[in-house]
């Protein structure tokens, strides 16, 4: 029986050629020695009967082979292992570099939307300075023109009186300078008096904001105007259009004085006032998209006049 059986065949590793070939050589070098000692003895000698025992090749191997098995698994395992770390390694790089990358884009995203929100309130700062400049030379315009009106009207007022003192038979038969026999003679002649200070304040006013409740200085609705500028002449007006348009004789709409108040709808239950400031026209605050206008009475035909002056 082979000294190697005892070793199961499907549990015998696999051997290179070279190292089969080193063993049979080692074997064959012992046996070689063994014999040439025999040759060289004496001649009567005895024969020497000696067994010796040739180790296996299973019990030459066995521990270097689990050791070079161990140390393949273990740099195997190492092997697997570094790889592992590289791929997550290489995963995190890239993840952080697409978190870098999005990070990137919203900051530029949040400065250019700061950018355009810094622009678009400068630009509203500047329009709306611009507005209130615009705003302040319109007043400014406006109280000038009031003042030099209100001049104007105090010396009309004081020529009136020295006219009245010295007017005789020569005048046209009127004991009121405010009255008038016709309208075409009123569509040629400039107010004086009272009248002319309340057109004139009602010119004033022209392109102020319409506001129901207003009573200026900037904005008025229709009676508000009417009472600030029967002021003027220091008459004192009721608040609302329909008071206002119940006061004073009614005239026609074709014998019409400046300074005389036009309402629409009925006398004693109007809607809306205006004052007519000669020439076929008036001055309102019209509506809230107008403001405060001058019309001529084509535009919206009032439907009467009264007369306080």
């Amino acid at each position: 029986m082979s000294h190697s059986a005892h070793i199961p065949s499907h549990r015998k590793p696999r051997r290179s050629a070279s190292k089969l070939a080193l063993r049979a050589g080692v074997a064959g070098g012992v046996l070689g020695t063994i014999a040439v000692a025999g040759a060289a003895g004496p001649a009567n000698a005895e024969p020497v009967t000696e067994t010796i025992e040739m180790p296996t090749l299973g019990s030459l191997d066995t521990a270097g082979l689990a050791s070079a098995v161990a140390a393949s698994a273990e740099a195997s395992q190492q092997e697997a292992l570094d790889q592992s770390l590289e791929t997550q390694e290489n995963a995190a790089l890239q993840k952080a570099a697409k978190e870098a990358k999005k990070a990137k884009a919203e900051a530029d995203r949040k400065a250019e939307a700061e950018r355009a929100e810094k622009a678009r309130a400068e630009a509203e700062a500047k329009a709306k300075a611009e507005q209130e400049r615009k705003e302040a030379e319109e007043r400014a315009s406006r109280d000038r023109e009031r003042t030099q009106l209100s001049t104007a009207s105090t010396s009309d007022n004081s020529s009136t009186v020295s006219d009245s003192g010295s007017s005789g038979s020569g005048s046209s038969g009127t004991s009121d300078s405010g009255s008038s026999t016709g309208s075409s003679s009123n569509e040629t002649q400039a107010p004086s008096g009272s009248a002319a200070a309340i057109v004139a304040f009602a010119r004033a006013q022209i392109g102020d904001a319409y506001v129901m409740g207003g009573t200026g200085p900037n904005s008025w609705d229709c009676s508000g105007l009417v009472q600030a500028a029967y002021r003027q002449a220091n008459i004192d007006l009721p608040r609302i259009s329909s008071s206002q348009s119940s006061m004073g004789t009614s005239v026609s709409l074709s014998n019409l004085q400046p300074g005389d108040i036009l309402y629409w709808g009925s006398r004693s239950g109007s809607y809306h006032v205006a004052i007519y400031v000669g020439g076929g026209k008036y001055v309102g605050a019209q509506n809230p998209s107008t403001g405060v206008v001058e019309r001529s009475l084509d535009w919206d035909t009032p439907s009467g006049a009264v007369r306080i002056l």
